[in-house]
Order: C-alpha cells, then structure tokens, then sequence
C-alpha cells in the first residue's frame, strides 16, 4: 500500500473495526498504521468502533491466553497514539494500553430509539457482569431493571436459573455489548416470557451474528432487535424483519472532532 497525501505533521484517524475476519482487518489497520508512522504523521489515532479478541480479556482456564492484551500490544508496537472505541466487552481492557483510549457508550444512540416507547418498561441486563451497562440505561431511560441470572459452563451455552427484578406486564429491554450466536439472548427472552413480560425487545451493540444466529432470532419471540453498524450486516442479517441496524456515524464523528480540537469526550455521555 501507499498513501495518496502529505500527512507529515497531520493528526491521522485511522477508521477500521476488528471484525471477521478479524485477523485480515487488524493486519489491515497495523499495516496502514504502521504507513502513518513512516509518513511523519504527528499522531495517529485508529478507530475501531469493534475492538476484536475483547472477549479473551483474560486467563478463563489454565494455559489461555490474554489476546486482548496481546492485541493492544501490537497496536502500540506498530505506532498509534490513541485509540478510540465503542462498548469494549470489559472496560478495564483500556489498562492494557499505555496510550490514551477514549471509551465510547451507545447508550445515547439506543436512548434516543427507544424513548418514544409507551407503557411500563424495565431495562434487563442479560447476565451480572453486563449490570453496569444495564443500569446506566434504565437511568438514562428513568425506568426499572431486572437481572438475569445466568450460568455458562462452557462456550456459547448457557442456562438461565432466575429472574432478578419485577418484569411481568412490562415491556422488556434486553441491553448487551455482544450477539454472537444469539443463544443467551433467546434463552433470556424466553425465561422473561414466562416471567409474565409483555414483550421483549434487545439492543446490543455489536451484531457479530455467527453460526445459525439470524435463523434462531427470526424464530423466536423478541419482537426486535436493535444493533449498531459497528459490525457490517450479513445479507441474510439485512433480510431478517427483526434486525434493525441504527448508525452510530454521528456518535464517532463528534468523539473525533473533540479529540482533533482538545474538547472533552466524556461530556458526550453526561
């Protein structure tokens, strides 16, 4: 690769999410970042609204590794000066770097959908470790939250044992960071059904929809299922009445021009 323009001296933000396939993506980003560097670019931020590898965050078993620790490793080795993200897996991935990272939060983008909706609602959080996220939401949203308390022995299965708050006659709202195979979603959805719930609706941040996700959500009861653009949309993701994808362009667009003009970036969230 070559860069077309002058950029010595510039700021440079580097736009490019680690999503499948994630190791052609990051190779991608490091390559051009790696260009940056070379080129005399005074700093060079990348963006990537889906900071791949977030989920092995840390040693879940003997002999793992920390690929997300690994991975922002290479990311500095290879130059940046900043890294601007969304809804990391788990906040405490920003200690893994030595560089500034701006943090973003959808809870704004997701406020503003779902702020016309009428009657009772209460925010779930799909696990214990998403209630951070869960309850910023409902405050954001002045509703209750319930919890869901689910148990995962291995990879990709789950058993959900109990509802943790009052959801019946309500309209819930399931908020999560990741869908990858769309299993503990349904099994969420279906434990909140026979809990008496009105409805179930989800918002999650990063579609990453692998295996037989689409089928299994066009199959089940959620109503509906609200995603960013962090990650592109199969075709058979776009053709499912219950995915809508809302852009989060002018969430990043806003958190880059403050960083280029030394504004606050938290302020977007308060």
């Amino acid at each position: 690769m070559e860069l077309q323009t002058n950029i010595r001296g510039r700021d440079v933000f580097v736009i490019q999410p680690t999503s499948a396939p994630v190791n052609h993506h990051l190779m991608e980003a490091l390559i051009i970042v790696d260009a940056c560097r070379r080129a005399s670019a005074q700093t060079i931020t990348l963006v990537t609204p889906y900071f791949g590898y977030a989920r092995q965050e840390r040693k879940s078993a003997p002999r793992t590794p920390i690929t997300a620790k690994l991975v922002a490793e290479i990311m500095e080795g290879a130059g940046i000066t900043r890294l601007l993200t969304l809804e990391l897996h788990n906040a405490a991935i920003q200690g893994f770097f030595n560089v500034p990272v701006d943090h973003l939060f959808v809870k704004p983008v997701f406020a503003e959908y779902f702020k016309e909706f009428s009657g009772e609602i209460v925010v779930v959080s799909p696990d214990a470790g998403g209630v951070e996220r869960a309850r910023a939401m409902a405050k954001y949203l002045q509703c209750g939250l319930a919890i869901v308390d689910k148990r995962r022995d291995i990879p990709n299965e789950c058993e959900i044992s109990n509802i943790v708050g009052d959801v019946k006659g309500k309209r819930c709202l399931i908020i999560d960071d990741i869908i990858d195979t769309g299993g503990s979603l349904i099994k969420a959805t279906d434990a909140l059904m026979e809990c008496g719930a009105q409805e179930v609706h989800a918002a999650v941040s990063h579609a990453v929809l692998s295996g037989k996700a689409v089928a299994n959500i066009a199959g089940s009861s959620l109503v509906q299922l609200v995603v960013t653009d962090s990650i592109p949309l199969s075709e058979q993701a776009k053709k499912c009445s219950k995915i809508k994808q809302i852009t989060i362009s002018r969430l990043l667009a806003e958190a880059i021009l403050r960083i280029h003009s030394f504004d606050s970036v938290s302020s977007l969230f308060i």
